[in-house]
């Protein structure tokens, strides 16, 4: 309402200027005197101009007539649409002039603007492998996805812009959560452009997120082919989809198959901690404990870590603990003062009960590395040596409260994971996690883990004094029995850290 009065009263202003321009021509004098074949013309001012403005017209009118002959002769020589670009040529000038209009109000954010500028490009050209792209990215950025999405639609239906289309409608199921039917929809767009990178990156993300590790191996060779991937993290990653793809399959009624997938997991990666395990465990059920100590050691020298312990120990199932400790020793020789060497000579020393061998397995490592697993070996040693409940309750408490370790780390999110999967659980992204210390702070609780070293020490007050009485005697079995109670929860807390 308030844009056509603006209208009126600016058309108004514009007639009222002229009437009075021409007033003040009309009240001059003198004027324009022509000479034409021997006759004089005499103009005044106003009709000077009039015939001025009527001049203009004059020669406009003669270059569009001139234009209009030469469309005509181009015509007559042969070219069809010369006539049709002639009289299409303002059209076409407003429909480019509106389809910048629309490039700018979509580079600048305003997308209503946008899609109103675009639909009338849309009516004004007939490009629509221009205008039908804008209309979608238009819609898109107003909040209009049905109409992006019919957009999207008609791209398909031209082979020039297939790709566009399926690679729009992939994005649009992709914020909808509809990751199945963008799966097959980017399988159709790398289909038509197998050497797109990012539709390389999206599928794959997608495969892995599904599962589908054949799928994700075959992506991710083309992205080797199309130069978007090195060498060397290809074949890391293919290993880890090599590796999930045995996982799923591998158990204890696994196939000689299944098993070779996992040997071949290891092969394209043998620095893998768990293709390495997995790979060991599969020669040790087709009887071949050479290959798998092989397999084991080379892991090792890499990167020492409990799971190749445990799967070093399956290898002879049935050994004495003294036995066992003399086998570890092609593995303990590699790295002998790495932390993860010293944690697993200490227990394979506790469990043969040779307690002064696996003080000296951690020597120095309480003092300088100390984490719950080391203060749990600890306290087994003191328990072995005939100590106090005191004092294995203090060693105790220090793992209530001592960092865990080393553990399976996101390296994008930094979520910790119980053990090694291809997709990190929180963020999906591929090949992420990392053995490694989180560096999140364990927070403990002020009055629980951190009053246990002051319960101890109370404990053992109480141990040094002489013969207490009835009372005395009765809370301190009730604080023995907590002290119990706690122990039992720290063993627990050891094993599921060593496991």
């Amino acid at each position: 309402m308030l844009w056509s009065l603006l209208k009126i009263l600016v058309f108004v202003a514009i007639v009222g200027l002229l009437a009075f321009g021409a007033g003040l021509l009309m009240e001059t004098s003198g004027g324009v005197q022509i000479t034409v074949a021997g006759t004089e013309y005499t103009l005044g001012p106003l009709q000077s101009v009039i015939a001025f403005l009527v001049l203009v017209f004059l020669v406009w009118l003669f270059f569009k007539l001139l234009t209009l002959l030469v469309a005509t002769l181009k015509f007559l020589n042969g070219d069809e649409t010369a006539l049709s670009r002639y009289f299409d040529r303002g059209r076409e000038r407003r429909g480019y002039q509106a389809l910048a209009d629309a490039l700018m109000a979509l580079a600048s954010g305003e997308g209503r603007l946008a899609l109103t500028r675009a639909a009338k490009a849309e009516k004004l050209l007939n490009k629509p492998e221009l205008t039908n792209l804008l209309v979608a990215q238009a819609a898109e950025m107003a909040g209009n996805t049905k109409k992006a999405s019919d957009a999207y639609k008609k791209l398909i239906t031209d082979p020039s812009t297939r790709f566009v289309g399926v690679r729009g409608i992939m994005k649009q199921k992709l914020a909808e959560g509809d990751d199945e039917t963008a799966r097959k929809l980017a399988e159709k767009a790398l289909a038509l452009k197998p050497r797109h990178a990012e539709t390389q990156d999206v599928l794959l993300q997608l495969q892995t997120k599904a599962q589908d590790w054949a799928g994700a191996r075959s992506t991710l060779t083309a992205k080797l082919k199309a130069g978007t991937l090195p060498r060397d993290v290809y074949k890391r990653r293919d290993a880890v989809l090599a590796l999930s793809e045995a996982k799923t399959l591998l158990d204890e009624t696994a196939t000689i198959e299944q098993q070779e997938k996992a040997i071949e997991a290891n092969r394209l990666s043998p620095d893998l901690v768990p293709a390495a395990a997995m790979a060991a465990r599969a020669y040790i059920a087709k009887g071949k404990p050479r290959y798998a100590t092989k397999i084991l050691k080379k892991a090792w020298e890499a990167q020492p870590h409990p799971d190749l312990a445990h799967a070093f120990a399956e290898i002879e199932p049935n050994e004495t603990p003294e036995e066992r400790v003399r086998r570890f020793t092609a593995l303990t020789r590699v790295h002998p003062d790495h932390p993860e060497t010293r944690l697993i000579l200490a227990e394979l020393n506790i469990v043969a009960e040779d307690f002064p061998e696996a003080r000296r397995a951690l020597g120095n490592l309480i003092e300088n590395q100390a984490d719950a697993r080391a203060y749990t070996l600890m306290a087994a040693i003191e328990r072995g040596e005939g100590a106090s409940d005191a004092v294995v309750q203090g060693w105790l408490a220090k793992a209530l409260n001592a960092p865990r370790g080393p553990q399976w780390v996101c390296d994008n999110c930094h979520d910790i994971h119980a053990e090694w999967a291809p997709v990190c659980q929180n963020c999906n992204s591929f090949d992420t996690l990392s053995w490694q210390t989180p560096q999140t702070p364990e927070i403990a609780s002020a009055t629980g883990v951190h009053m246990l070293p002051l319960i101890v020490g109370a404990l053992d007050d109480k141990s040094e004094e002489s013969e207490p009485d009835a009372g005395e005697s009765q809370e301190e079995d009730a604080e023995s029995t907590e002290a119990d109670v706690i122990e039992a929860d720290v063993e627990l807390v050891g094993d599921e850290n060593r496991t």
